[in-house]
């Protein structure tokens, strides 16, 4: 499967989209990060009579990493907390997305020192998905 260069890293779990989410979550738990919501697409869609591949989004962070950064660069509160989406694709593949941190550099001219405060994000999901 080939994906378009859109600022995305995708990357591919060998579990379920809940049991990749809640592997992600139980880590997040771990390194005192913030679970700011979940939420599943694919289970609201279907509350309303609608079919949909299964589809969940963690959004998490720490205010004390991703304030300064945000401070910086007031527009980087879009993107912010930080977010992974578990999704399954046509094949049945589960993969794990989430926005490059040189993306967001880019996109909101993020100081460089400060991209470290949310560079941690693929290390986690890497873990999440071993």
């Amino acid at each position: 499967m080939t994906l378009p260069d859109n600022g995305m890293v995708h990357v591919k779990s060998p579990y379920s989209v809940p049991e990749t989410l809640k592997r992600l979550e139980t880590i997040l738990q771990t390194k005192n990060l913030t679970v700011f919501a979940r939420i599943d697409h694919s289970g609201e869609a279907e509350k309303v009579g609608l079919k949909m591949r299964p589809t969940q989004l963690i959004i998490f962070g720490n205010p004390k990493g991703g304030t300064p950064p945000m401070v910086a660069a007031p527009t980087l509160a879009i993107d912010l907390p930080l977010k992974a989406l578990a999704w399954e694709d046509a094949d049945a593949k589960v993969w794990l997305s989430y926005n490059s941190p040189d993306y967001l550099k880019r996109r909101h001219e993020i100081p460089g020192d400060l991209v470290k405060n949310i560079a941690g994000v693929g290390p986690l999901v890497a873990e999440a998905v071993k």
